[in-house]
């Protein structure tokens, strides 16, 4: 099917990200993987690109156009080209509406502007090492001290962790106060006591930077307060849904490349005289594997119109995001088995792949998760 949900301006965008995947990402990024973590400079060039902030106004230096559908396309370049490294999305697609809506026009002078250059990378720190997606289980304090607050706690998991320069903390304010006791604090590199701990050591998505924080006495001012006190968790349940649909997008994207891959091996790769692609088996598997994905692209697209209309729902942010992993998942894993012994190895695309894929039905909410809230829109 031809995918409806573009116009002119977003295929030049597309053309303009595509070349800058090829130029300034594709030949670094096998460094990268070995580094753990993506060039600084990669994110000053998305920045000059006009790839950053393409939502913030242009006031503050970025592209003045509130419509996702610019994430969406960043994002499927980035997978369709087998990028894991820079951590845009994050940016683009979690970050950027804390900034926006709740921001203050102080904070928004102060940050913005640095966020669409690319000098400040930004992180979101919600997951904790006993927490996992149970947000309210989150231990993290702030305590008042004089017109400041006073921040002790560790986050785990935390993408763009090594080289966040700003990090949006979800820390209780009122411990006596339940989910109305959640707040949202800025920490700012170099702020005393905000410490980086271990680059975490992943199965896949190597050239992310993932890491664990630890705050000890942070100091952080009120001017820091993100929002209104006590409204934290409101405004997480807020901004899911549109990090949800980000991974989604980014599934969706990963199952398509994923058949291109195999699609290409298959009528090149021979098995007792002939193509595996003229094998039944290889064809029923890859009708299947094409039917899941073009279903899948359907919905997705569809939940990208209806976010952009402003409709977009919790619960179908919910579906498309655990529909959507979870067929990447079983699509991947086939691809390899087309692969034969070649699929298991690193240097061909799908095995990256296969890696890589399997952490997006855990991050963003859990699958297990998604399907709770899914359920309970059922039968309340």
């Amino acid at each position: 099917m031809e995918r409806d949900i573009f116009d002119a301006e977003h295929a030049a965008f597309r053309d303009l990200a595509r070349t800058f995947v090829a130029k300034e990402i594709t030949p670094f990024h096998e460094q990268w993987e070995e580094d753990g973590q993506v060039s600084r400079d990669v994110w000053l060039a998305a920045g000059k690109a006009g790839l950053l902030g393409t939502d913030v106004p242009e006031e503050y230096g970025g592209g003045g156009t509130d419509d996702f559908r610019y994430n969406a396309i960043l994002t499927e370049e980035l997978v369709a080209a087998g990028i894991s490294g820079p951590g845009f999305p994050l940016q683009n697609d979690v970050v950027a509406p804390y900034l926006l809506r709740l921001a203050t026009e102080e904070q928004k002078q102060r940050w913005l502007p640095g966020f669409c250059s690319g000098e400040i990378i930004t992180a979101i720190a919600m997951t904790e090492p006993g927490t996992g997606s149970d947000l309210q289980g989150i231990q993290t304090t702030a305590r008042k001290d004089g017109s400041d607050w006073i921040l002790n706690g560790s986050k785990t998991f935390i993408t763009n962790g090594i080289m966040s320069d700003l990090v949006i903390v979800v820390a209780k304010t009122d411990p006596e106060a339940g989910s109305q006791g959640f707040s949202l604090l800025v920490v700012e590199r170099g702020m005393a006591g905000f410490e980086r701990g271990r680059r975490l050591k992943k199965v896949g998505l190597k050239a992310q930077d993932t890491a664990e924080l630890s705050f000890t006495d942070v100091r952080v001012p009120a001017e820091n307060v993100l929002g209104e006190l006590g409204k934290g968790f409101v405004y997480l349940m807020q901004n899911l849904p549109q990090e949800r649909l980000s991974i989604a997008v980014g599934a969706a994207a990963g199952i398509e490349a994923a058949l291109r891959l195999t699609l290409d091996y298959v009528k090149e790769r021979k098995a007792f005289g002939k193509p595996v692609a003229a094998f039944q088996n290889t064809r029923f598997e890859l009708a299947e594997m094409d039917t899941e994905a073009s279903i899948t692209r359907a919905f997705v697209d569809r939940c990208i119109s209806e976010h952009v209309a402003g409709r977009l729902s919790i619960q179908d942010a919910a579906k498309a995001k655990w529909w959507s992993s979870d067929v990447l998942k079983r699509v991947v894993d086939r691809c390899v088995q087309l692969h034969g012994g070649y699929g298991y190895m690193l240097e061909y695309p799908i095995a990256r792949a296969f890696l890589d894929s399997r952490v997006q039905s855990i991050y963003g909410g859990t699958n297990e998760i998604m399907k709770e809230i899914i359920g309970r829109t059922l039968v309340g």
